[in-house]
């Protein structure tokens, strides 16, 4: 197995790494890099970017606008964007919904949606979650009647990320409530955010930040054409789909990025007149932390590897690169407000008594990144996965 990039994937990173360098609007990177939040207009005049250069949908089939890279240069391509500071276009619709459109949609479902995901002109969200219904997602009891070419569609979705900026929404509903197993009887709709009946609330984070929300339905019009694959076999779109999600929650580039803020941060020269880089407790947890990362890395190398030459997806085993991946988040993030100490209260003042707003994001960032274990499947339930469908326990 060689880790090493090839002397064409040295030079496709410096690609990258300058054509970012060139495009990425000052602004949005300031956003990434302070630790602030993009707003819709961030997120759709960075895809249209990235659109205009080909590069918003690099996993794509060629025939829709995709790259032909293979798998080792689109890691490269993501680790170079979160080395850079420049955002990932949120998954639901690029990734999430075009991968269950290209695998299971009828060809009228992707001329009408995917060029328009592609170009950056609807913003998707996604609907799994309810408040009875999370990690156990089968639990689900947003329902959908059908009555003759639409369905009704009444219930509650939660924890929907970036669910105010959405034109479009996926959704989990329940078609047959009668099913005897609780995976069967769910069907996979695409909604319009625009249809009557349909209200948006937020859920303000401990950060202070809006990011995730409730979506209420309430007896909403779907047309039964927007149904994807089959009635009642939404569960098997669904667990292909929480394939795509789980596999970029590694985040590597943008680990390497925080950890080297870290590092600059901890060698300065502190009131007691020595850097936090020279006590032996910090430099111990912060030493292990880098080395958990470049195990990571080399994790998601050996399935890229395996990736290159098998052509097959990863199995069960890729849940690895979640847990792990989102754990370093959590551990840089507490590290940063070890590093900083009572700067990291908001509107923190240093000396003199000006203000230090990077420092005050510091404990926003730490109480957002608390989700990471959570998100996409719990760290728990990854932890069932492995033992289940890897080790066979």
């Amino acid at each position: 197995m060689d880790l090493n990039d090839s002397a064409d994937e040295r030079a496709f990173r410096g690609e990258v790494r300058a054509w970012l360098e060139a495009s990425l609007p000052a602004d949005i990177r300031a956003k990434i890099t302070g630790y602030g939040h993009l707003s819709k207009d961030d997120y759709l005049r960075w895809h249209r970017i990235l659109a205009a250069k080909g590069w918003s949908v690099p996993h794509w089939p060629l025939d829709w606008g995709g790259t032909g890279w293979d798998v080792t240069r689109r890691y490269i391509f993501d680790e170079e964007f979160g080395l850079a500071g420049a955002p990932m276009l949120p998954p639901f619709g690029p990734s999430m919904c075009a991968s269950v459109l290209l695998r299971f949609g009828t060809p009228a479902q992707q001329q009408r949606f995917l060029p328009r995901i592609r170009d950056g002109l609807d913003f998707w969200v996604q609907g799994y979650s309810e408040p009875g219904a999370g990690s156990d997602l089968a639990s689900l009891k947003t329902r959908a009647v059908r009555q003759g070419d639409h369905y009704l569609v009444t219930g509650q979705k939660i924890w929907t990320t970036l669910g105010h900026y959405g034109d479009w929404i996926f959704c989990l509903v329940r078609t047959d409530p009668q099913a005897p197993v609780r995976q069967e009887g769910i069907s996979f709709l695409l909604i319009d955010m625009a249809t009557p009946g349909i209200t948006v609330r937020p859920l303000i984070l401990m950060d202070g930040g809006h990011e995730v929300n409730e979506v209420f339905f309430d007896e909403v019009r779907v047309p039964a054409e927007n149904i994807v694959f089959e009635e009642n076999k939404g569960w098997t779109v669904a667990k292909y789909l929480l394939g795509h999600e789980r596999l970029g929650s590694g985040a590597v580039g943008s680990s390497r990025r925080e950890l080297a803020a870290l590092k600059s941060l901890a060698a300065r020269e502190q009131k007691n007149g020595q850097p936090l880089l020279d006590d032996p407790r910090f430099r111990d947890r912060l030493s292990r932390t880098e080395i958990e990362l470049d195990a990571l890395e080399l994790t998601a190398m050996r399935f890229l590897d395996r990736m290159r030459r098998t052509g097959q997806p990863p199995g069960a085993d890729a849940s690895m690169l979640k847990i792990r991946g989102t754990e370093i988040q959590q551990s840089i993030t507490e590290l940063m407000m070890q590093a900083v100490g009572p700067l990291a209260e908001p509107f923190a003042a240093v000396d003199g008594g000006t203000l230090d707003p990077l420092a005050s994001r510091f404990a926003a960032r730490y109480c957002n990144y608390r989700k990471t274990t959570i998100y996409a499947g719990s760290n728990e339930i990854q932890r069932n996965i492995i033992a289940k469908m890897t080790l066979g326990l």
